[in-house]
């Protein structure tokens, strides 16, 4: 018993090294948007995202119980060994995500670790597959591409009841509304990807049998969760940030307000009815919708292209290391200990890696710096064809000094 004991221990312990590392992957989740259009800067943004993940936490249980009691069979033989092997594999995914600056989805890399650790050690009958497709797989799917909807329908709303105002005018206004659907979308993220981590060691204390099956989280669970996620988003994801506020599309404040709203719904009710999706898909399908609201907005594809690859390759690239683990850590202490030594490594590694070209937020305090600037694509120049951009004011609204009238005859004789 107190070898079980003591690897529980462990197991929690990685579980919330997890779920620090969730915070800072998924900071962009909420932040990206507003600390690209200026709206708030970007510590206070990270601290008050911060302050409201650790708020959200306490705001529901029932995506926990999918997780210790949903996707996975509690009563099918799952041993502590097998959940440390998942949560190696989902830290894994999730920092080398971060290093390419990639938002991909830790909670599916959470899910593939947990579901590839459970098939090597006891099985595919020990996963429940019809809760992985009705309460993941389909989420995945369905719901960027409803956000993105909604983030679209909501964007052409906002310009058309602004039709005719002055930019400049209104700015103040959406910016104002930027940080109060930020927020929204930091409480819906903790109450959601917070959550995720109760259920597994929630899941961890019913295998070691310290908990009866389908429990709720005891309370000391969900305020270590809580803080650990809150201070992972305080410290900041800003490569990520930086791919989604200005890699993926160039936000103006009227959208960025439109796509928080939008994600910050989709995620609050699918937390209500226990699904387990992804904050970091809704809140990029989001984006997107919103960059494709705007007359004449682009959306850089190839950085779309690639993170939806990322999220395609989430769920079976961290069941893929898990496995792995598992199998390590089926042959007794020494596998455990083996796999908690390569499992640190390679987190040490890819930290090394990041700091030879690191990004911090003074990186992202430049309002004209465009992380990952690309060709808007064939695409984008076929929707810009058909709605252009609108028009800058009237050429007469400015008068011409002399000397840039004399400027392109200049340029022009030289050449």
């Amino acid at each position: 018993m107190e070898h079980i004991t003591l690897l529980i221990g462990i197991v929690i312990v990685t579980a919330l090294v997890f779920d620090f590392t969730n915070g800072f992957h998924d900071t962009a989740n909420a932040m990206a948007t507003t600390i690209s259009t200026g709206a708030l800067k970007p510590k206070v943004a990270v601290a008050m995202s911060a302050v409201l993940n650790l708020v959200g936490a306490f705001l529901s249980v029932e995506v926990a119980k999918t997780i210790s009691g949903g996707i996975i069979d509690e009563s099918a033989g799952i041993r502590p060994e097998i959940i440390f092997a998942g949560l190696v594999g989902a830290i894994v995914w999730n920092l080398l995500t971060w290093l390419a600056g990639l938002p991909s989805s830790s909670s599916h890399a959470l899910f593939g670790g947990l579901i590839g650790a459970t098939v090597v050690s006891v099985g595919f009958d020990a996963v429940n597959a019809d809760k992985v497709v009705m309460k993941v797989l389909i989420p995945a799917v369905a719901a960027p591409i409803v956000a993105g909807l909604a983030a679209w329908c909501a964007t052409r709303l906002t310009y058309r009841l602004a039709r005719g105002r002055d930019e400049r005018d209104t700015a103040k206004g959406y910016r104002a509304g930027q940080i109060a659907s930020a927020a929204l979308v930091s409480l819906a993220h903790g109450t959601n990807d917070a959550q995720k981590t109760m259920g597994v060691i929630t899941l961890a204390l019913v295998a070691g049998g310290v908990v009866a099956p389908h429990s709720d989280p005891p309370l000391w669970v969900i305020v270590s969760a809580g803080l650990a996620i809150a201070l992972g988003t305080y410290l900041g994801g800003w490569r990520i940030i930086q791919t989604l506020g200005k890699g993926l599309t160039d936000i103006k404040p009227a959208q960025g307000f439109a796509a928080q709203t939008g994600a910050a719904t989709v995620i609050l009710a699918s937390s209500h009815i226990g699904f387990a999706l992804s904050t970091t898909q809704v809140c990029s399908g989001s984006i997107m919708g919103a960059g494709l609201g705007r007359k004449g907005g682009v959306v850089r594809w190839s950085t779309a292209g690639r993170m939806v690859m990322a999220w395609g390759l989430t769920l079976p690239a961290a069941g893929l290391v898990a496995g792995g683990a598992a199998l390590l850590a089926d042959q007794g202490d020494w596998g455990v200990a083996t796999v908690a030594v390569l499992g640190l490594a390679v987190s040490g590694a890819i930290w090394l890696a990041s700091r030879r070209k690191p990004v911090t937020h003074d990186d992202l305090d430049s309002r004209d710096a465009v992380a990952g600037a690309e060709p808007a694509g064939v695409v984008t120049a076929a929707l810009q064809a058909v709605a252009p951009p609108p028009a800058g004011p009237p050429a007469a609204a400015v008068s011409p000094s002399p000397e840039a009238g004399r400027a392109p005859a200049a340029a022009a004789a030289a050449s």
